[in-house]
């Protein structure tokens, strides 16, 4: 238990009525978690408004609310906090509720369009290589130890990423490696974390439907890095145009890499095979599994962070040489009758561009590559023209069908897909909106040596349909397909 003049601390307040001396048994923001003795952050959500839970929350034995408008009657016995930011707040008292874990670890946060999930899972992989016990918060798990969890968000509710940072901490971790979505950064849940440094991958069309528009998309992600202190680093990608504006008026050390820009850190790819790809990073050599340029991109990113957070250059590219690629990035599968598949999770036009040049490098141009693609439902409805025509000006076949359609149609999903590719390239475009059946088919269109693109789902296990989630496995599917 801890006085709630200690949760408070840091915490942006208004008005108090009532004792902050008083003891607090737990944190919720969810009124479904209130027990007797504990705080309640009401915070107004895009569907639902905490506000109108207080008096239920206070039923069930909350002695303590976080509000941003206090309620008409203020019950006696009660203390209430009025503050403008309750998001903000939940953050803070999440941190003190268990006692600041992030200050006892190095957390390096990992932000940008595409590059995020690889970046933080090669980082914890490189480092756990070199000997030391480090976690990992992404959008496919949270994990440190033997312990391995779902993750539900790409940045978990403050009061989950606390609880697992201080799980960490007692385990002994030395790092933490975290994506940082713009969600997040826009809904407060990275406040609270003491930041060793953060990483910006790149920026391109995504999540608009939430931010509206691509500048306010842009500056979400910006605030994580003008929120550093100046001990911490700040990595920037010179080679997107957008990575000095990042970093403008940071506070913390600035440090750029890239493969095209004239960098502090810099790399290039030597040489490009199915199995993999030779790179150099500064003076040193490696061989990889991964493939791409924006793979390269991200393994200089982790090779940057290494160096910055002070270990040996040559102990890094050993590590680094024992990589594997993360699931569902640019995962390739062989089939029997030497058809190669590609699966990955690229679900914006920028990450589908980068995982066909990747292709490219291993195409001979004698063979075909049918692409199999979806958009999501209930999501940026803006980029599904661009990620069509992208997907028919690339391939020799495209299959439209669904990847998590939600509550929309996956027909007029397919439509907005349909609208962007060009009256002469509607001849290579086939519809199938049951996902099963469209890569049923793509396999069953592959000859000896062609190739096929599974995009969008990537390390998912699931497809939403309706509101509900049914197992769904691209890699698993394709693999079984392909050998059958």
């Amino acid at each position: 238990m801890k006085t709630l003049k200690e949760l408070l601390y840091k915490v942006a307040i208004n008005a108090v009525s009532g004792s902050t001396e008083r003891l607090i048994s737990g944190v919720a923001a969810d009124s479904r978690n209130c027990a007797q003795g504990s705080l309640f952050v009401a915070i107004k959500g895009g569907r639902i408004d905490g506000h109108q839970f207080i008096d239920e929350v206070l039923e069930n034995g909350a002695v303590a609310v976080v509000c941003q408008h206090l309620p008409e009657t203020l019950k006696e016995g009660i203390t209430y906090i009025q503050t403008e930011n309750p998001r903000a707040a939940l953050s803070r008292v999440a941190s003190n509720w268990f006692e600041n874990p992030s200050s006892s670890i190095k957390v390096v946060g990992v932000t940008g369009t595409n590059g995020k999930t690889s970046v933080a899972t090669l980082l914890h992989e490189t480092v756990r290589l070199m000997g030391y016990d480090a976690g990992l918060v992404s959008t496919i798990k949270i994990c440190y130890g033997d312990q391995v969890f779902n993750a539900t968000h790409t940045t978990p509710d403050p009061l989950v990423i606390q609880y697992h940072l201080a799980q960490m901490r007692d385990q002994g971790c030395s790092f933490c490696f975290m994506e940082v979505s713009s969600h997040g950064i826009d809904q407060e849940r990275h406040l609270g974390i003491d930041f060793q440094g953060a990483v910006f991958t790149n920026l391109s069309h995504d999540h608009l439907d939430y931010h509206k528009t691509f500048a306010a998309y842009r500056d979400v992600k910006k605030r994580l890095f003008d929120q550093l202190e100046p001990r911490s680093f700040a990595l920037a990608n010179a080679d997107d145009k957008n990575g000095r504006y990042m970093l403008q008026n940071s506070k913390a050390r600035m440090h750029f890499y890239g493969l095209k820009t004239i960098s502090e850190f810099k790399a290039q790819v030597l040489e490009n095979q199915a199995t993999g790809m030779l790179m150099r990073i500064e003076d040193k050599e490696l061989y990889t599994p991964l493939h791409g340029a924006f793979n390269a991109s991200n393994l200089l990113a982790v090779y940057a962070v290494c160096v910055l957070l002070g270990f040996d250059k040559d102990e890094v590219a050993v590590a680094m040489s024992q990589l594997k690629p993360v699931e569902g990035r640019f995962n390739v599968v062989m089939g029997s009758d030497k058809v190669m598949a590609v699966v990955d999770f690229a679900h914006t036009p920028d990450a589908l561009k980068n995982v066909y040049e990747a292709i490219a490098q291993l195409r001979t141009k004698n063979e075909r590559l049918i692409t199999v693609l979806g958009c999501g439902g209930d999501r940026d409805q803006t980029k599904r023209p661009d990620m069509g025509k992208i997907a028919a000006e690339q391939s020799d076949v495209v299959i439209f069908t669904s990847d998590n359609p939600r509550n929309e149609d996956p027909l007029r999903i397919i439509d907005h897909m349909n609208e962007g590719v060009s009256v002469d390239l509607k001849r290579k475009v086939l519809v199938q909106p049951d996902r099963f059946e469209a890569l049923k088919m793509a396999v069953t269109l592959a000859q000896p040596n062609d190739m096929l693109l599974v995009a969008g789902k990537g390390h998912e296990k699931y497809q939403e349909i309706g509101g509900q989630r049914f197992e769904f496995d691209d890699l698993k599917i394709v693999k079984e397909l392909l050998n059958a």
